[in-house]
């Protein structure tokens, strides 16, 4: 018997409005009604976009929002002086201003909706805290900010039941003029500034839940001075801020309990404003960029429901009577810089993804080795455990906490040589089986326990095409050559779905792939060179980038991917790098760090992430 769905076909979803990433991306800033009086440096408390309050700062006044206009309000009955960069909790109604500048006050007042009434002192003196709220009037948390002794930024963190302050756990990273959101039992604290001495700011985010703080992902633009909302630390935005004493910033990023996503800028770019509320509906006001201050208002609003993209989603957009496609298209790719490595360095391999990946090793001169490792968490490169031995062009494959490396140059100048394979946790390096064939510039891919490697220059300096398969524990030769031997080309995968495409001696374009038993010639690179950005993932190798690399004469920044069949050529490096690190999870997302330029002679602490959105096209009749 047929299937209905064989005859009728099948119903495609209908909607009013496009999919989108997420709540953020759906989201956009509007004017608001403008404040009586311009001022920064103020404390804020909003529950939504249509109410709010801003009391404090450069002007001794409190102000409180309808959704269209500012009403002067009562003011507050500390000295003027306190009133700078007090931290807020609650609502427009109900507030709580904490502390203050003047002599890192310990003053808590509380607002009722028409006037101020002080309370309960907080144990530690501060100011220069968050300038949107975290929690209520009877249940909230006043974070970090600038204490006394010594005036310095505090990791200090105390709780108020609604009678009493009482002191909870630390934060992991003290920090002043930081942006905090959320309750009492689900906080977020974004980003703020490490000094005095000095304007050093930071990306670091942290959550609460009630217990102790986590470090979860680095906001994309590290800021202090800025404003957040969000009704727990699952789903937020972190807005306005500032990247030096005087440059006010515009941007926006949502967080979605995971990661943080770049979306609508503010109109008006500012640091020390006021505001809050949650992912859905904010407010923010007042500021400056850099002077003089503003009284200017704007409205958040991003969608309560909505339908959130799924890769081959298909569906029909009733507004614009179009059918659509929700896919990742390679094209429209893009490269953005990266954090900066700590050690410039080349002829070094990556393990990993853009987000967690390895530096191994490699050269910081013409004469020298190193044998330091650093990790990358999308934003930061941290100095790690160092390499058990100094190397260059080891071949390498898995992830941040499960990788390998294996063979390369012990001594810059090619003396030495290595057959060792080193296995990395993610702290630790671990000495394992050694390879059959001595060799360096032999690359590879796959896990920790499942991985291959092919190619490379031997001990006599000739290039080979030896292949090996490791297990875990040893290394198995196949028995099986690449169709060319070469050195120094680009090799990713699988051990049953791996590809070696470029390399040396000469300038090579031929590429083969790998099925786990024998090589075979496919489509040549477009452009032929060697050097090849190299290192680990977790893309299959019918799944990969090639990006960078050198030909005669010098380097080139042309980045092709590979679909299983053909190559295309991509949106160029920013960087004309050779012997670049290299971390994949395949064409929709990269990173490319470090490297060598000839001209003038550079080793690189530069890093590019390459990312492919998720996108809705129209579909057409052609």
């Amino acid at each position: 018997m047929a299937n209905y769905s064989d005859i009728k076909g099948f119903t495609v979803q209908t909607l009013s409005t496009d999919t989108i990433a997420n709540q953020g991306a759906g989201g956009s800033w509007a004017s608001g009604g403008s404040m009586n009086t311009a001022r920064d440096y103020v404390g804020g408390a909003s529950a939504d976009k249509d109410s709010g309050l801003i009391f404090g700062g450069s002007v001794y006044r409190v102000e409180q929002y309808d959704g269209s206009s500012w009403t002067e309000k009562t003011e507050m009955s500390c000295p003027n002086a306190v009133n700078y960069s007090r931290s807020p909790m609650g609502t427009a109604t109900a507030c709580i201003a904490a502390g203050g500048s003047s002599g890192y006050s310990t003053l808590v007042e509380q607002w009722d909706g028409s006037s101020w009434t002080e309370i309960a002192e907080i144990n530690t003196g501060r100011g220069f805290g968050s300038a949107s709220p975290i929690g209520t009037v009877t249940a909230g948390l006043v974070v970090g900010g600038l204490a006394t002794p010594p005036g310095g930024s505090t990791v200090d963190n105390e709780e108020w039941n609604g009678s009493s302050w009482t002191e909870k756990s630390n934060l992991n990273t003290g920090r002043s003029y930081n942006a905090g959101l959320g309750v009492y039992t689900s906080a977020m604290v974004c980003a703020g500034q490490a000094g005095p001495p000095g304007f050093t700011v930071a990306n670091n985010a942290e959550t609460w839940d009630g217990t102790s703080w986590t470090e979860v992902a680095e906001v994309n633009t590290a800021r202090a001075r800025g404003v957040a909302a969000g009704s727990n630390s699952t789903s937020a935005i972190f807005y306005s801020g500032a990247t030096g004493p005087s440059t006010g910033k515009a941007e926006t990023e949502f967080w979605d309990g995971s990661s943080w996503t770049e979306v609508a800028d503010l109109a008006t770019a500012r640091m020390r404003g006021g505001g809050g509320g949650t992912a859905a509906t904010a407010l923010m006001a007042a500021g400056r960029h850099p002077s003089p201050a503003t009284a200017a208002t704007e409205e958040w609003s991003a969608p309560a429901t909505f339908t959130k993209q799924v890769e081959g989603q298909l569906y029909f957009n009733s507004t614009t009577n179009t059918f659509k496609e929700t896919l990742f298209v390679i094209s429209d790719g893009t490269w953005a810089s990266g954090g900066s490595l700590n050690d410039g360095r080349s002829s070094f391999t990556g393990i990993g993804i853009q987000t967690a990946v390895v530096a191994a090793s490699g050269q910081d001169s013409s004469t020298s080795l190193i044998d330091s490792v650093e990790e990358y968490n999308g934003t930061v490169w941290t100095e790690v455990n160092d390499t058990p031995v100094t190397l260059k062009y080891p071949g390498a494959g898995g992830v941040l906490t499960a990788g390998w490396l294996a063979g390369g140059l012990a001594t810059w100048n090619g003396t030495a040589f290595s057959a060792e394979t080193y296995e990395y946790d993610g702290t630790n390096w671990t000495d394992s089986g050694n390879i059959n064939t001595n060799r360096y510039t032999a690359y590879g891919g796959g896990p920790q326990t499942a991985a291959f490697i092919a190619g490379g220059n031997n001990t006599s300096f000739a290039a080979v095409g030896n292949t090996e398969l490791y297990n875990g524990s040893a290394w198995t030769e196949t028995g099986t050559n690449l169709n060319t031997s070469r050195a120094n080309g680009f090799g990713n995968g699988t051990q049953t779905d791996g590809i070696f495409a470029g390399g040396s001696p000469g300038t090579k374009d031929e590429a083969e792939t790998w099925d786990g038993t024998s090589w075979t010639e496919v489509s040549e690179l477009n452009t032929g060179r060697y050097s090849i950005g190299v290192g680990g993932g977790t893309a299959p190798g019918s799944s990969v980038l090639a990006a960078g690399g050198a030909k005669d004469p010098g380097n080139v920044n042309n980045v092709e991917s590979w679909n299983g069949t053909s190559w295309t050529e991509r949106a160029e490096l920013a960087a004309t790098n050779s012997s670049n690190g290299l971390g994949i999870s395949g064409v929709t997302s990269a990173i490319s760090f470090g490297g060598f330029s000839p001209t003038p002679s550079t080793f690189a602490v530069t890093s590019e992430h390459w990312t492919v959105d998720l996108s809705n096209k129209t579909i057409t009749a052609s």
